[in-house]
This record gives C-alpha cells, structure tokens and sequence, in this order.
C-alpha cells in the first residue's frame, strides 16, 4: 500500500554504484535541461526563465510519483507550442495575462490527466491511430522548427491567426537577413552536429550555448537603443510608427473587453433565471463585431511590423539637443549606426543595431502562488487541455515503454498519468507552464545509467543552482541559439517512413494521417484542432468498419481454401446452398447490413434451399443482432430456404441458446465448423464429389484452411 501511494519507495535501498550512476545521469542531463527549458519557454511564448521555473518543482514530483525510473519530465517542445497556440487569442506572449494563462492551462492539463490516472482511463490515448499521431507529430514538427525562422534570420514574425500566411512574410523578408544572426545561428548548428558526431559524449548543446554567450558579451552582438518615437526625422515614417503604437494599445484593449464581456456573461448567468440568460445573450452579441475588428487589428499590426523593419534608420546627429534619426544615411558613412525597429510601445520606440539575446533573467526560485484561474476562459481552453493532456500522456508513456524494453522495467500508464498530472498541478503552483515526458532528456538519462527517479531530482537541484547564482552570465545568450537548439530537436521527430508503410497496409488509415498532417499545418497556429479532426475521422473510419465489417459469398479457390466469388472470379459452390462469411460482431451498429447480405445472397441464388453462415468471425452479439437472425430466419422460412450457421463461438452460441434463437431455428441449424458443414450440405443435397478439393470424400480427410 505504501508503495502505491509514494511509488519513489521503490528506490530504495539505494546502492553506492547506483547513486554514483544517478549523480551522473542528473548533472549530464541538467547540461541539457538549462538550454532547452529556456528554448521551450521561448516557444510556448513566455519569458525563458519560465522554463527554468518549469524545471524545477515538476520534475521532482514527477520523478517521485512516475512509474518510470528513467523517465525525465519537464519543458517539451511539442506542448510548448501547443500552450502557445491556445492562448494566443486570448492574450498577447509574453504579457502578464498571457503568463498567468499559460499557468492556468497547466492547472488544467495536471487535473485532467490525474483525473485519467485515478479512473484507469489511459486506454483513451488508443483513439489517437498511429498514422494520425505521426501526420500530427509530422506537421507539429514542422511547425515548431519553422517558427523559429525569424529569430536566425534575425526578422520579425507578427502572429495572425493563420501561420502559413505569418510563415510566408517571414521568407519573403529572406533579403532583410541580420548578417551577424544567422552566422550565430550556423555556428551554433555546425558545433552541436559537430559535437554530436565526433564527440558524442560531450553535452554539445551546452558547449553551443557557453561558447555563443561569450563571443556574443565580447563583440556586443547586442546593441539597441530606447528613444521616444518623436526622435525620428521623416514623417512619413514617424506617422507610420504612431499608428502601429496606437494599433497594438487598441488591440489590447480589444483582448481586455473580449474577456470582460465573458466574465460579465457568466455572472449574468449564474442565477439561471431568464432574464438573466437574455441579458448574457445581450452582452455576448458584442463579441463577433469586436473578434471581427480584433483578427483586423491584428492584421494591420502585422503588416506595420513587417513594413518598419524592412526601413533602415541612421544616426544624424543631435538637433535642438536630441539624439535624431532618418531613413537617409549621414554625409560620412563612418559616423553612427544602421538601425532597425525592433519594437515600439507607448511612445517610445527600441532600435537595433545588433541581434536578439536573452537579456535579463530574474535571480532566484519561483515563489509559492495560487494559480490565477479565469473562470469564463475554462471552457474555451478545455479542448485545447485534454487535447495536451492526451498528447503529453501518449508522448511519456511510449518514451517509457521505449526505454522500459532495455531495462526491463514495467510500465504503469495510469500511474504514469497520476505522476504527469501530479506534475503539472504542483508546477502551476510555482509559475510552471505544461510539462511532460522528454525523449531526448530520457534517452540521455538511460544513456548515461541512471537506475532511479533520483537523477531528475539531481538535474531539478542544477536548475536551482543556475536560478540562484547563473542567471546574469546568459544575458548574452542569444535567441538564434535558442531556436537552433529547438529546431535540432523537433526536426529529428519528423517520419516519412511509417507513413508510407501504413500506406501499403491500411490506405484509408495512412489517408487520414496524411489528412491530419495537411489540416494541422492548415489550422495552425490551433494545431489541437488538427488532431481532433484525425480522431473524428478515425472513430467514423471504426464505425464505418463496424457496421459494414467483411461479408461475402465464398467458394473454394485451387488451393482448397475458400475466398469471395466476387474478388477471386470463383465458381459458386453450389446452387442449392450458399455459404456467406460475415467477419465481425453482429450488434444493433450493422445488423441491418447483415440482413442485406443474407437476402443479396438469396437474390443471387434463387433457387437454393440453404443459407449457411460462416460465423466463426462473429465474435459478440446483442439484442439486436438476436432479434434481426430471427426476423431474418423467417422471412427466408416463408420462401422455403433454411438459416444455418457454423463455427460461432461458445459465448454467441450459449446467449442465442439463452435468447431462444437456437430453439427457434433448431439445434441441426448449427455445425461446429464450415468443413463439417459444407460436408453436410453437400451430402444433403448429393454432390458428395465436392466433399474436398482434392476428391478425398472420407470423413477422415482432414478440413481446408481458409
């Protein structure tokens, strides 16, 4: 009992070579943590010391309540974007509302998939197909990798609801490339490669990152300047920079009354009475015209963004005492800077005349505080949530059940769930956004020998050490670093190959990958969206195979076994019986299928007396299914054919027995399987020639295998 409330007791007693070996794996892993985390938060729209706090409370307490030893949570690219995704409607990356939703939507995952773990329902993670998680991981990756582009270009990426179009301003700014940028972000990839084909013991990633701060804090990689707008000469470009100011305060006041307009909708609710819920519909009215000038908003600032980047700003001196800028160069070229617009609010504009860094990240641990949960945005973020909480729990549990196959561990997916979830309720309370199981991180630990859930415990406490006294030698750290580090790893997770597997067995299934695949990258920047619509597809592709399973007349092939007329071109066995396989249960879902091919077959054959049903594919039966054979059984009693069945199994055979259905058709209605009925029939009806494929007839020869 002790050990299924505090699963950590399993480790112990621990052994000094098995603490020498975690003591490894956590500080190997920790070198691997602090870039990533930072990435990830970067990806999932929040500052990067969001994903050290990340890295902090969830990964002990899923290491302690998880099932796998070896298992590291935390900071996950894939739900980094996803969080993003989710939230960006509703607040603007980076803003304190948008931290505290991404806090929020934590809360809501942890719950979620605890609530999972404690009902025994991690079977639900079965309606995600193989083909639909590798289209979603496909596009996902794809995504994620992608979305980096402007930070090693060094250009901006405005977000608008539709990410393909946000993509394509980003490549049509290709000429605009910050030089110095995209050399940061070659060398970065050119020394993690490097590190990980030559030297692969070596935490390459670290290396990178250690390397590019300090060439970066030496050149001055960055340089920017706060000045207000009015500093600027031309006016026509000056006027340009007050709109977009103007645009995105409107635009938050936009997302402020969209939320406001919610809250006050729900309150008018809670009463229940009428005139409430008229005055709810009342105040909810406003939303579409505001959601229609918001997606404008949006655009227009998007477009301003792009335009203002693309305009160089120099230096020309000081007038009338202050520091001036225009779009033409001085007359001694040597003199000043080339800017760039890398962002403007509240009347005040920042320059660039360098690349994007980390910049300053605040010292110490999260502190304790209650998640701020808003109330009217719950249902909205729902779909998203359990979308994250199945994809994160399918993501853990086949990281563990991949390392588990060398270790020899086992696997509980539902305490798995319980960990995760635990994980994430506990981290939202420290400022941490979703978590889960990590497979690069993972495969590190098995790598290196970690025996127990110790080491991420050990990599928890490096995070600690980098809050309380490193933060300040990464200010220079710069983005391009970042985004190498994250595109690396999501386009590893890219597959070609099972696709096109797939493709060879089950084309329909590989379609609905392939359809998952396009409406993610379709949908996006909502990719929860685009799996949803692959699990919609995949349960009406099982009830569509459930209510037409494979049913058809067969006869026997050369080889002496037996296989459809129709798709084999076969002779019919008889005119005087016909034998119809059915292969699948026969429930209220497909019994009036059934029942068409039973009077097709009697159609096609009007002058047989014997309809035999190959049952031995009927695996379960309901009411309806008893009903429609006895319904069936007497409309072919009145035109003088018989109703047989052979080879059901014991439980379809013991409920029609139950049922009265066996009574009703008489016990000489049912073989024990098709050679002995066949044998019967042919008997029956003197055609004793076609006893066997190879004219053995005795009762001794031995039945064909279909």
């Amino acid at each position: 009992m002790l050990t299924q409330l505090f699963p950590f007791l399993r480790w112990f007693p621990m052994t000094r070579t098995g603490m020498r070996a975690d003591l490894m794996a956590g500080v190997t892993v920790a070198l691997v943590l602090v870039p990533q985390s930072m990435a990830y938060a970067q990806l999932a729209g929040l500052p990067v010391v969001y994903g050290l706090y990340s890295s902090f409370i969830p990964v002990i307490i899923a290491s302690m309540w998880g099932s796998s030893s070896q298992l590291h949570t935390g900071p996950v690219a894939m739900l980094s974007l996803m969080s993003a995704a989710a939230l960006i409607p509703f607040a603007t990356p980076g803003s304190p509302g948008f931290i505290e939703l991404s806090v929020m939507l934590a809360l809501m995952v942890g719950i979620l998939r605890l609530t999972l773990g404690v009902l025994s329902l991690g079977a639900l993670v079965n309606l995600l197909s193989s083909p639909v998680i590798i289209g979603f991981t496909n596009a996902a990756a794809l995504i994620i990798g992608l979305s980096q582009l402007n930070k090693v270009l060094g250009v901006p990426f405005p977000r608008t609801e539709s990410y393909l179009a946000d993509l394509w301003r980003v490549v049509r700014q290709i000429p605009d490339t910050h030089l110095p940028t995209l050399i940061f972000a070659i060398g970065a990839w050119v020394l993690i490669a490097g590190l990980r084909r030559h030297r692969p013991k070596l935490p390459g990633v670290l290396i990178a990152v250690g390397v590019a701060t300090i060439i970066s804090a030496l050149v001055g990689f960055e340089h920017k300047l706060t000045v207000p707008v009015q500093r600027v000469a031309d006016a026509q470009v000056l006027s340009k920079l007050q709109s977009l100011d103007q645009a995105q305060n409107r635009l938050g006041e936009i997302t402020e009354e969209l939320a406001a307009i919610s809250r006050q909708a729900d309150e008018l609710e809670k009463d229940g009475d009428l005139e409430g819920v008229s005055r709810a519909a009342e105040v909810r009215s406003r939303i579409p015209a505001l959601e229609f000038q918001q997606a404008e908003a949006k655009r227009y600032i998007t477009r301003l963004q792009v335009e203002m980047h693309s305009i160089d700003l120099f230096d020309n001196g000081q007038s009338g005492g202050a520091q001036r800028f225009d779009v033409t160069s001085p007359d001694d070229p040597g003199e000043g800077y080339r800017w760039r617009l890398d962002g403007v609010k509240n009347g005040m504009m920042t320059l660039s005349a360098g690349g994007d860094v980390v910049g300053v990240i605040p010292e110490g641990l999260p502190s304790l505080e209650v998640p701020v949960v808003q109330w009217d945005l719950v249902l909205a973020l729902l779909p998203a949530a359990l979308v994250m909480a199945l994809i994160g729990f399918m993501e853990a549990t086949s990281i563990s059940k991949a390392i588990a196959t060398t270790t020899g561990e086992r696997v509980d997916t539902n305490k798995e769930l319980i960990g995760q979830g635990l994980a994430n309720i506990a981290g939202s309370f420290f400022s941490s956004f979703t978590v889960s199981g990590s497979f690069s991180r993972s495969a590190v630990a098995a790598k290196t020998g970690a025996q127990t859930g110790l080491f991420a415990i050990i990599s928890a406490l490096g995070v600690v050490l980098v809050l309380l006294f490193f933060t300040e030698y990464l200010y220079h750290l710069p983005q391009a670093v970042l985004a190498v580090i994250v595109m690396m790893a999501v386009f590893s997770l890219i597959r070609i190959r099972p696709l096109v597997q797939a493709w060879r067995i089950d084309r329909f299934g590989a379609s609905i990958g392939i359809t998952t695949f396009i409406a993610t990258l379709v949908m996006a920047p909502a990719i929860a969206n685009g799996i949803l619509l692959g699990v919609v597809l995949t349960v009406l592709h099982y009830l569509i195979a459930t209510m037409r399973p494979r049913a058809e007349i067969v006869a026997r092939k050369p080889d002496g076994t037996l296989g459809g007329i129709r798709a084999n071109k076969l002779e019919p066995m008889s005119q005087d019986f016909v034998p119809v396989r059915f292969d699948g249960p026969l429930s209220f879902i497909n019994v009036a299928y059934f029942e068409d091919i039973i009077l097709e077959a009697q159609s096609d054959f009007p002058q047989a007396k014997v309809i035999l049903v190959i049952g031995s594919g009927i695996n379960s039966i309901d009411a309806s299914g008893e009903e429609k054979i006895c319904e069936v059984a007497r409309r072919l009693r009145k035109v003088g054919v018989r109703l047989v069945f052979s080879g059901l199994k014991h439980q379809v055979r013991s409920l029609l027995q139950q049922g009265g259905v066996a009574e009703s058709l008489g016990q000489d209605a049912f073989y024990p399987d098709k050679e002995t009925a066949l044998r019967a029939l042919n008997r029956e009806f003197a055609k004793p020639a076609e006893d066997q494929p190879d004219g053995d007839n005795s009762p001794s020869a031995q039945p064909a295998q279909s």
